[in-house]
């Protein structure tokens, strides 16, 4: 069979090297070092998408892509409004929304929250909220009324009022502001008795911080009509182009608007999880890096026990050229073994890290990720191909590199002088 010198060098090189046992120690040792950090890298690219995911799929589920706030008058005739800000392709739904930040008080606990005046089924078109009730129904905001007035609350502001279901609490709201009077400034709030028809858990902050109500009761507060709204919240179809599609549908909106995206509030989350994607990206690669310059120590003394071949090659008319590449061939054994096994297990470890992670909690009993703390309590993790391919292809690079000064080494022998001293 026809095999190019080259090739046919380097691989008996490399099988002829298992019989040192420091040279076979040095060359394992590169191969398993590129192997670790391929499949580290995967891992956590990996878990990196799937923080991604769970931030676009479930927290922006619950916070508003885009919100188009009125600056001085209410929006009118809220209903027009939003067949006009739907009609854009890029926006999948619309909804009202009175925005206020009050207190809500049960005997002597306090708690200061965000309330969201909410039409209830419009409200579900543009969040899942009502996926996570854990006690009442959602619906049951459409059922207020100015005698019985009803409140959706968090499992944390519920706990810190420790109230339950259809126990009634007091909602302090500050009256409408309108003009620079002193007296209003200073005015007591409105208090309203209301009572909770829901509570739901989502995790994190939110849970701690956010209450709704039906969008007639925040209406009433802000002195509005059933047409008046004080806000329009907008879900789209690309999380990530939430600012410019915001743009283009205010700049198309016939009201005076302030212009406000998830990134304002949740950004940061996204930022982190980029900085350290790019971070343990940068790191990761120079353990791929030092791994690889191994290579140079085995292909230096491989060429140092070679001279006597490499002179009788050169003197049979090898070029150049084939004897650099069979040490290249030769040093590229392990760039590719190691890439290969590494992509391997990091795509497996990748594919089952939910559930590799979920069983070491079960066995230290701790957990790693807080529901309380963090928007979700698991490691999540989604594989994409072209991080396996980039990953691999960077290892390969670097090997090759690694190879080029040893096997130019090697074409630099004088086989007189080597076989003088023969």
């Amino acid at each position: 069979m026809f095999k190019p010198l080259s090739l046919f060098l380097g691989w008996r090189y490399v099988r002829s090297r298992h019989g040192n046992g420091f040279s076979a120690f040095i060359s394992a040792s590169s191969t398993f070092g590129i192997a670790l950090g391929v499949m580290v890298l995967i891992v956590v690219l990996s878990a990196m998408n799937g923080f991604e995911r769970e931030l676009s799929q479930k927290l922006l589920s619950i916070v508003p892509h885009v919100e188009l706030v009125s600056v001085n008058e209410p929006i009118q005739n809220w209903p027009e409004a939003l067949d006009r800000v739907q009609a854009n392709d890029d926006v999948i739904a619309a909804a009202p929304v009175v925005k206020l930040t009050g207190m809500l008080q049960h005997g002597l606990q306090l708690k200061a929250v965000e309330v969201r005046g909410v039409d209830a089924k419009l409200e579900q078109k543009v969040s899942s909220i009502a996926d996570y009730m854990v006690a009442g129904d959602w619906q049951a905001l459409n059922l207020g009324n100015k005698l019985q007035n009803s409140i959706i609350i968090g499992s944390g502001v519920a706990k810190k009022l420790n109230v339950s279901l259809g126990d009634k609490i007091q909602l302090l709201l500050p009256p409408p502001q309108s003009g620079v009077d002193v007296k209003q400034v200073f005015s007591s709030p409105i208090t309203t008795h209301v009572e909770v028809a829901g509570i739901f858990k989502f995790g994190g902050t939110i849970d701690e911080t956010l209450a709704y109500i039906p969008l007639s009761l925040a209406n009433d507060v802000m002195g509005y009509n059933v047409e008046q709204t004080q806000t329009i919240r907008l879900k789209v179809n690309d999380v990530f182009s939430a600012a410019s599609i915001g743009r283009q549908v205010a700049y198309s909106f016939d009201h005076y608007v302030y212009i406000n995206n998830w990134t304002r509030e949740q950004g940061h989350l996204f930022n982190d999880i980029q900085l350290v994607r790019m971070v343990m990206f940068i790191v990761l690669v120079l353990v791929i890096g030092v791994a690889s310059f191994n290579i140079v120590s085995t292909l230096i003394m491989a060429v140092n026990e070679k001279q006597g071949d490499i002179a009788i090659l050169k003197t049979m008319g090898a070029s150049s050229s084939t004897i650099m590449l069979a040490f290249i061939t030769q040093g590229l054994v392990n760039g590719v073994l190691g890439s290969l096994l590494g992509a391997g297990c990091g795509v497996y470890l990748a594919l089952n890290l939910t559930h590799i992670m979920r069983t070491i909690e079960d066995f230290l009993g701790v957990t790693f990720l807080s529901g309380d703390v963090y928007f979700v309590n698991y490691l999540p993790s989604v594989l994409h191909s072209s991080d396996v391919y980039a990953t691999v292809i960077t290892a390969l690079i670097m090997s090759f590199i690694a190879t080029l000064y040893p096997a130019w080494r090697a074409t630099k022998i004088d086989p007189a002088q080597v076989l003088g001293q023969q």
